[in-house]
């Protein structure tokens, strides 16, 4: 897909603040520093929309990005470890939760997962919830370039067998690798 144009937005931490319009919106889960800003900024080819950080847990609300004036891209805060106080990373779970079930516009979800590591405990439940949802959704394993083609495979198959889903889809921001698939994947459940 081209892009044109992508920008941000807002952010939202409660549902008073989601935009209006309805406009279709594929949101990008996992936890933190599983490089769910780093796959956005690659996917538009633009450095710096989705604000990236090597401290985990920097994205604290719902960032909301307009692609082309046709779509959004919603950067949701990451789950799991992260250097935040406990009592606003508790209120990160209700805002999620919410957004992935009351939210009309969402079209797809995609669940980023890293393919160096065993999925958590953390990862199963937000898959299994999708799935039980019937929620559209993906799932992407990122920084697949830091892996030999053997080992990428052989971790694909472990994390497809943990949560019991075959179709991951293999991304790396530095490389490009998957690039192509997940914008097919996306202008599928835009159109």
């Amino acid at each position: 897909m081209k892009v044109s144009t992508a920008e941000f937005v807002k952010s939202a931490f409660k549902e008073s603040d989601w935009p209006l319009d309805l406009k279709p919106e594929i949101a990008f889960l996992g936890r933190s520093n599983v490089g769910k800003s780093s796959l956005i900024n690659s996917l538009l080819s633009v450095r710096g929309l989705a604000r990236t950080s090597s401290t985990p847990g920097r994205t604290q609300s719902l960032n909301f990005f307009s692609i082309n004036d046709r779509f959004r891209f919603v950067d949701l805060p990451g789950f799991g470890y992260a250097r935040v106080p406990q009592d606003i990373r508790s209120t990160w779970g209700e805002m999620v939760t919410s957004y992935l079930a009351k939210r009309r516009q969402l079209v797809l979800s995609i669940q980023i997962v890293d393919s160096r590591h065993e999925p958590t405990k953390q990862d199963l439940q937000l898959h299994e919830w999708l799935e039980h949802s019937n929620k559209p959704r993906l799932l992407v394993a990122t920084k697949s370039d830091k892996l030999s083609n053997n080992e990428l495979r052989k971790n694909l198959e472990h994390i497809g067998s943990v949560l019991e889903d075959d179709s991951i889809l293999a991304y790396s921001a530095k490389t490009g690798r998957g690039r192509d698939e997940l914008w097919r994947a996306i202008k599928s459940a835009i159109s």
